[in-house]
């Protein structure tokens, strides 16, 4: 009979949500500290609230390395790259000179080429207003960034970011254009979520781990 409620009970769990967030607990370990990390996965910690809601402050990610290719040291040659940046990406880049010393992670918006410009915090680009941006997260009764903006033309290696928290958000419109050679990598997953400044019985944000990032 104990042995029988004990499957009762192991079979439960294995049913339960908590059994869920135990494997992908397993597996972004496996990925980021295990055999793959050097060469394709790399976890990067969200430190501010420039991407709400995407990304939340204490989030932490994982990156895919070399999505986009693979710099040749001492050139500016990028081989393997087969798959190009677009506009929508998310992505981990090595800042600007203005942008301080930490890698950062954005909203890809314009690639070489695009003209980019803000009116009253809108974004167009090449002239035409840019719909369907659901991501974005609106403060427009306490900017704190430029709402009027360009027109700025994207030059060649070069991309303009931005962050969905776009009032709120230090980007491009302030340091400029991200150089391609300085991109990490894309984001594509939250392996682990914690809210320093709830209860500590709230600090995991259960429902956002293995949540991916579009």
């Amino acid at each position: 009979m104990k042995d029988r409620n004990k499957s009762k009970k192991l079979e439960s769990f294995r049913n339960s949500v908590w059994w869920e967030y135990l494997k992908t607990l397993i597996i972004a370990f496996v990925l980021v500290f295990g055999f793959m990390r050097p060469f394709v996965v790399e976890a990067f910690k969200i430190p501010s609230g420039s991407m709400k809601d995407t990304l939340l402050e204490g989030d932490r990610i994982l990156v895919a390395r070399f999505i986009y290719g693979i710099n040749v040291p001492f050139t500016k040659l990028r081989v393997l790259d087969f798959h190009k940046p677009k506009v929508g990406d998310v992505f981990v880049f090595r800042p600007p000179p203005r942008a301080g010393k930490h890698n950062l992670v954005k909203r890809l918006v314009g690639l070489p080429g695009d003209v980019i410009e803000l009116r009253k915090g809108e974004l167009y680009r090449n002239g035409e207003l840019v719909k369907g941006e659901k991501y974005i997260k609106r403060n427009p009764f306490s900017p704190l960034r430029r709402q009027n903006f360009g027109q700025v033309e994207v030059p060649p290696g070069h991309v303009f970011a931005m962050g969905d928290n776009r009032d709120l958000s230090k980007d491009s419109r302030s340091w400029g254009f991200v150089p391609l050679e300085n991109i990490l990598g894309q984001t594509f997953l939250v392996y682990w979520s914690w809210d320093k400044e709830a209860d500590w019985y709230h600090r995991i944000r259960f429902p956002r781990i293995g949540q991916r990032v579009i």
